[in-house]
């Protein structure tokens, strides 16, 4: 039976609108734990992290928020490395994509540790590789990648006690559509491998995602980054940055379907939700409804795993 624990993260510290702090409290009323029970998992809910208030305040030197941004990620690492040494399956209830720094640091730390492969699976209509000299905002959920890949400010890049947190090859983006000039070209020299709209428009989202998971295996440690403006804003309205021309509702349950065919699960961060911007609760709803495709609600009992037809 997974164990798996939910971690509360209400801040939109790093985000440029108002609003995801309540993120949290939302996907508990549209019920992952009980969603995540009715599979099998034993879920400890290990309540809200505390942190710093959003200031709202103008960047300094390229970054909005930096000292706030950096005791919300401390806290998240601590919580994270705290659940993943007691062999549970942590799931960070955001909050804004800043977060992910401090989740993904704790889960890179785990895998050194523990001779692990990392992959993670990075979905988002964003490719979240600004720097200080890039960034059009200076908002930090604008940077998590790139901080993770070690650009970014000391006190972000080096969580884990080590600098790159991650390799840029072991992260595949998917599901990306609005990239800054800047950025794009960051990207290319950077070699990370991206899944853009455009690539899952002509191939489809099942062959996109057998090439975003290949050398998978018993050895890797899979970590799941959702932003949930990933999906169309058709049917996710509840997103700080809505970017048309997303998933559809199947392609990005499929995608989960085949991330959960893997078996390799580790972690998960759940971000972005912006319940001040949603429609009664319908993309809270939607994001627990892609929980369950990623712990395994299927149809039918399938006698093949997805990435191996």
């Amino acid at each position: 039976m997974p164990q798996v624990s939910l971690i509360g993260a209400p801040t939109d510290i790093g985000a440029s609108r108002l609003g995801c702090r309540l993120g949290p409290q939302s996907l508990r009323v549209a019920g992952i734990a009980e969603s995540l029970r009715q599979f099998g998992c034993e879920v400890h809910d290990a309540g809200d992290l505390d942190g710093p208030e959003n200031p709202q305040l103008p960047p300094v030197d390229g970054y909005r928020h930096l000292p706030e941004v950096i005791e919300w990620n401390r806290a998240v690492y601590d919580a994270t490395a705290t659940e993943l040494a007691a062999g549970r399956l942590p799931i960070l209830l955001g909050g804004d994509h800043s977060l992910a720094i401090g989740s993904i640091s704790a889960v890179a730390a785990h895998c050194r540790a523990t001779g692990k492969k990392l992959r993670i699976i990075w979905v988002d209509a964003h490719a979240d590789f600004n720097t200080a000299r890039l960034t059009p905002s200076g908002n930090i959920h604008g940077m998590p990648v790139a901080c993770l890949a070690g650009f970014g400010p000391e006190e972000l890049t080096t969580l884990g006690g080590s600098s790159p947190a991650i390799s840029t090859d072991e992260i595949r983006q998917v599901g990306l559509r609005s990239v800054d000039p800047g950025e794009k070209a960051f990207l290319f020299a950077e070699g990370v491998e991206v899944f853009d709209m455009r690539f899952v428009d002509e191939i489809g989202m099942r062959r996109t995602m057998v090439r975003a998971l290949a050398g998978v295996d018993e050895d890797t440690h899979l970590h799941l980054s959702l932003d949930l403006d990933f999906v169309d804003p058709e049917i996710a309205p509840g997103v700080g940055t809505p970017v048309r021309g997303g998933p559809t509702y199947r392609e990005a349950h499929l995608c989960m379907e085949m991330i959960a065919d893997t078996g390799r699960l580790g972690s998960v961060d759940l971000v972005e939700l912006n319940p001040a911007l949603d429609v009664r609760n319908t993309t809270a709803e939607l994001a627990v409804d892609l929980v369950e495709s990623l712990f395994g609600k299927s149809t039918l009992h399938r006698l093949h795993q997805g990435i191996a037809l």
